[in-house]
């Protein structure tokens, strides 16, 4: 194993942290602990993060709710009830928020004056699976993964569990990706030439990378890494941040890996985790959602912003242009 730490540095820190490369010091402020920011909940997903008004968003998928949580106070507050069983939310380039709705089977556009825009729900004149995790390229154009969890074999109208690109101005949505067994998290590289896809099937806890194509599909897949650990849980929700790094929930926590693809670390947490964004106006902190709670955690990396990242050149301080 290369780049260790010292043995009681790992003693110190074991309980949060599998540590397993040196270069963790340079991602995760080891001095700063968990927080646990809200609880009490039913099965947390899907957070993002909106600037404008310093929100975290959330979904409890169970409790039909979205929640916010205030960047200023911390307060946690139901957002949309119901919410159609909410999964996955991003923004798109305008910050308006784009819901993956379970109950619906539908991805959904909250506009600015509160009204809600159904974007897509069939493909091929057959109802969608259940729209699951979801991000917006720095074109505007949408993804999102359709596994079908939640519906019965007698409910699931499309062949395969596949990953879609929506495109809002043609309102055209075209299947992408369908030999993924049980595609979940997905997200792009800083550039946006590579997506990552995760499968969370038993068989297949496989973390994939793809080639994207300059029309926006994809083309050569590759596989990234292979969970394989035996213990709860399995890949869902991921994020990167600015320099490249990928943030998976899987088995027994937060895996970290670089984009060569070694794993630098996990952080571990009370409860199984699901997804994660970066908050805050430094974008330093990293939000959790976990089970019945959510967590924060600060880092020394820049989490990119959701809507887009192709021209990301992180936060802008005062005097920058």
């Amino acid at each position: 194993m290369k780049k260790l730490f010292p043995r009681r540095f790992i003693r110190r820190f074991e309980q949060q942290y599998l540590i397993k490369d040196r270069n963790l010091t340079g991602i995760i402020d080891f001095e700063t602990p968990l927080k646990k920011v809200a609880g009490g909940l039913q099965f947390t997903e899907g957070p993002v993060w909106e600037p404008q008004q310093e929100l975290l968003f959330f979904s409890d998928i169970p409790g039909d709710t979205i929640y916010s949580i205030s960047g200023t106070d911390q307060t946690c507050r139901p957002y949309r009830s119901p919410s159609n069983h909410s999964n996955g939310l991003t923004l798109d380039k305008k910050s308006r928020l784009i819901v993956c709705e379970h109950g619906t089977r539908q991805v959904t556009r909250t506009e600015k004056n509160g009204v809600i825009t159904v974007l897509c729900s069939h493909y091929r004149g057959k109802r969608l699976n259940s729209p699951n995790d979801v991000i917006v390229k720095s074109d505007g154009s949408i993804y999102f993964t359709d596994p079908s969890y939640g519906i019965t074999n007698d409910m699931q109208e499309q062949p395969v569990q596949g990953v879609y690109r929506y495109v809002p101005d043609e309102d055209s949505l075209t299947l992408i990706i369908a030999d993924i067994k049980t595609p979940n998290g997905l997200a792009f590289t800083p550039d946006e030439s590579l997506l990552y896809v995760d499968s969370s099937h038993p068989q297949e806890q496989v973390l994939f990378v793809f080639e994207v194509l300059p029309s926006g599909l994809v083309g050569k897949k590759e596989r990234f890494f292979d969970f394989n650990t035996g213990a709860k849980g399995s890949p869902d929700g991921m994020k990167i941040d600015s320099s490249g790094n990928i943030y998976c929930t899987g088995p027994g926590g937060l895996w970290i890996f670089n984009q060569g693809g070694a794993h630098l670390g996990t952080i571990k947490l009370p409860e199984i985790p699901s997804n994660c964004a970066w908050g805050d106006t430094d974008r330093r902190t990293l939000f959790i959602t976990a089970m019945s709670s959510v967590y924060s955690l600060r880092t020394k990396i820049e989490g990119l912003a959701a809507g887009g990242n192709k021209n990301y050149r992180g936060i802008q301080r005062k005097g920058q242009k």
